[in-house]
């Protein structure tokens, strides 16, 4: 018996893989004797070393996000950029993980690889979206405006509670996506310091080697380099475009102060036009594809075709030309601002300095001679200082003062057939003479819904265009379904104008009907220019007689080889042909 007692304690002292009665019982057996036994003690190890799969599943999920987010700027920007690339941002990161010892520095470098990473692909998707719409990229410091502008589109196709809801949904991704960024990074930053050695190693071999492939240049056969720096290099353009725009406002500012009609004096300037009612009009996204003739087209120069032959026997007469815009697809203010004050005014930025400038503007020169003048901008709906301070306006028919209260149409919130109604009974009636620029804005896109003529002995009863659908077609993306809407919408405004001619009869007007700028790609087609159509419209000949020598083409709508102008030139050629000699 005590043998086998002795043989018991042989195969229990001492030994930590085998628990024992008396060493789980006794804290006082002697010296001899082993510790309790754990049961735990293995199983911490294991734990520590072998990550559970939905551990390792995050991991993976965090290291593809950080090498693939910063990829994704040149992916939006290039269709043809290879998300098989070396980024690196995520290098930088990964190599000042490793380098900064403090834990706060560390969640800085993580905050900040997020957030260029974010701001970069914010700035890719807006850049794209302008592109596809006014044929340009996006301008962080100046495009802001266009940016509100686009707000209100989608707010007069879905509603405001659903623009608003589209708004904050975009504005809560961002967050989220600068979130889960900086919890990627700190992730993949302590899954590499885990590693010791080796994950210095590696993240060193991959600094190597995109410096080796950046400095050989090595590209895809589609041009992409294999050294990503995307999101830093879409932050470089940015700044780089800033610092471009202002030397260029700069420059625009040095033209600014030439004007050579400061030195003519005002009372010999446009005197062949005294007693004359003056009225530039612009048809919003009235471009040369709308003239072309082409598809949906055709019904445009149907329309104006019609038109025209009615009002050439009621005696009036026409010459077409075409204008080349500063802009394409949108930012009308941009060719408004061109045509009267005879500077190429293509950003932003180059408006705000004119606006600041005392350019003389066409409609100035009208006031300084006498003529009262108007501004109608339906799409007005705050106050605009610089319509006086400026353009030397003397009266705003914005959204308010044209008194309209029917239902909107998409993004127009005044039919054009009411805002020429209004135009007439507000300012055509007077008896001394008038200069205005009237913004016709129900073609602007979407274009649905669209508005239908209604008799003009109805527009000042109540409610004549509420009984119209106002339900948006379903159009978009289909691109032939929007160019019909578009060519439907554009019909409806030159009905509007030419059927106020037709109606009205005002036989003292001198009408330049232009557009501001082509329509959008998906209307205009990829290859198609910046042109405008531009008529002049009026029942005397001796208008024509002064405008002879600019070659145009007789008739409402010009041919595809009428002639172009920059937009810029009309001012000054308009001035001059109207003016009394020296």
């Amino acid at each position: 018996m005590r043998g086998s007692g002795r043989d018991a304690r042989a195969a229990t002292d001492c030994d930590p893989y085998v628990p024992s009665p008396l060493t789980i019982s006794s804290a006082s057996a002697g010296p001899f004797r082993c510790p309790p036994y754990d049961a735990t003690m293995g199983s911490e190890s294991l734990i520590a070393t072998t990550p559970s799969p939905r551990a390792m599943l995050l991991t993976v999920l965090a290291w593809a996000t950080v090498i693939a987010a910063p990829l994704l700027p040149g992916m939006l920007g290039s269709a043809s950029a290879s998300a098989a690339r070396l980024p690196v941002e995520t290098i930088l990161l990964l190599l000042l993980s490793l380098l900064l010892p403090h834990p706060t520095l560390r969640l800085v470098v993580a905050s900040a690889f997020a957030m260029i990473t974010v701001v970069a692909i914010v700035i890719a998707v807006l850049d794209r979206s302008f592109l596809a719409t006014i044929d340009r990229g996006f301008a962080l410091a100046e495009d802001w405006r266009a940016v509100a502008n686009a707000y209100r589109v989608v707010d007069g196709v879905v509603g405001p509670t659903l623009a608003a809801l589209a708004a904050t949904l975009a504005v809560a991704i961002a967050i989220a996506l600068m979130v889960v960024l900086v919890w990627c990074a700190q992730r993949c930053a302590r899954t590499l310091r885990d590693t010791g050695n080796h994950g210095r190693i590696a993240v060193t071999t991959a600094a190597v080697t995109w410096s080796a492939l950046a400095i050989a240049g090595v590209q895809y056969p589609t041009g992409t380099d294999v050294a990503a720096a995307d999101s830093l290099r879409s932050l470089s353009t940015t700044a780089e475009y800033a610092t471009q725009s202002a030397r260029e406002r700069d420059a625009f500012a040095a033209e600014l102060r030439v004007d050579p009609l400061v030195a003519q004096a005002s009372g010999q300037l446009l005197g062949s036009l005294q007693g004359k009612d003056v009225v530039i009009a612009f048809v919003e996204s009235f471009g040369e594809v709308a003239v072309s003739g082409t598809g949906p087209m055709s019904s445009i120069s149907r329309t104006i075709d019609e038109y025209a032959a009615r009002l050439s026997r009621d005696g009036y007469r026409a010459e077409s030309a075409f204008l080349s815009s500063p802009t394409f697809g949108g930012v009308s203010w941009l060719a408004h601002s061109t045509l009267q004050s005879g500077m190429w005014v293509d950003s932003q930025q180059k408006y705000d300095t004119l606006l600041e400038s005392d350019r003389l503007t066409i409609s100035r020169l009208f006031h300084d001679a006498g003529w009262r003048t108007v501004v109608v901008s339906p799409a007005v709906t705050e106050p605009w200082p610089e319509g006086a301070a400026f353009y030397g306006f003397d009266r705003l028919l914005d959204k308010s003062a044209l008194a309209y209260e029917g239902p909107a149409f998409g993004f127009a919130s005044v039919p054009d057939q009411f805002t020429w109604h209004r135009f007439a009974e507000e300012e055509l009636s007077r008896p001394a003479p008038i200069m205005a620029q009237v913004s016709l804005i129900s073609s602007h896109s979407p274009w649905t819904p669209n508005p239908q003529l209604v008799p003009w002995a109805h527009i000042g009863k109540p409610g004549p265009f509420s009984a119209q659908p106002r339900d948006s077609a379903d159009v978009w993306p289909d691109a032939q379904r929007v160019r019909a809407a578009y060519a439907e919408s554009i019909r409806y405004s030159l009905r509007s104008t030419l059927s106020f001619l037709e109606t009205y009869d005002p036989s003292n007007l001198v009408l330049v009907l232009v557009g501001d700028h082509q329509p959008s790609r998906i209307v205009s087609g990829e290859t198609a220019d910046t042109d405008v159509p531009i008529t002049i419209v009026s029942k005397d000949s001796a208008v024509f007689e002064h405008i002879e020598e600019w070659g145009w083409d007789a008739g409402f709508r010009p041919s595809s080889d009428a002639p172009v102008w920059r937009m810029d030139a009309f001012r000054d050629r308009f001035v001059a042909a109207f003016s009394d000699p020296e």
